[in-house]
């Protein structure tokens, strides 16, 4: 089965790339470019923190950086130290064992803070919805100010989130 397999990724062609993926991409340079450092004043630092995910959003959160959207070019960068960091961006069930964990984080944080919600889980449970073991999204927590769907959102709707977020905050465009 695995030689089978093998032999048809190696007899066929290989797909087109994804144009989609970077015009998007650009698009959003092109929104956040204009946002720069004129309007935020300095780079934004993201403090991630995984309430008990899948890791699906955690890839999606992996692909903002790579060489398609890298986020770091424009000023936003993730951070380990939640001392360093603007944003809180949670992933995951919001576990109710997590639940002082991002209780520390965000009071280690200097104010002001957004908070985000990356994922149908953090939003309001996903499909863990009703589970005694979770709090039904991270806003029974902690303050959320953005909240981002999708089982996982793609990376463009997470730089999107983003981008409203600095918009909202900074009187956009």
């Amino acid at each position: 089965m695995v030689w089978s397999t093998l032999a048809q990724h190696l007899l066929t062609k290989p797909r087109a790339p994804r144009e989609a993926g970077h015009s998007t991409a650009a698009a959003l340079a092109e929104r956040l470019q204009n946002l720069s450092n004129e309007k935020l004043g300095r780079s934004l630092a993201i403090r991630h923190v995984d309430a008990g995910s899948c890791n699906g959003c955690e890839l999606e959160l992996r692909a903002i950086q790579n060489m398609v959207y890298d986020l770091t070019q424009y000023g936003l960068s993730f951070t380990p130290s939640p001392r360093h960091a603007d944003v809180l961006l949670i992933t995951g069930v919001a576990a109710r064992n997590m639940a002082e964990a991002l209780r520390q984080t965000r009071a280690a944080m200097p104010d002001p803070v957004f908070t985000i919600a990356v994922g149908d889980c953090a939003v309001d449970g996903g499909v863990f919805k009703g589970s005694p073991a979770i709090t039904g999204g991270a806003d029974s927590i902690l303050t959320v100010d953005l909240m981002i769907s999708g089982c996982p959102p793609t990376p463009g709707q997470i730089i999107d989130g983003l981008l409203s977020l600095i918009e909202a905050h900074t009187g956009g465009k």
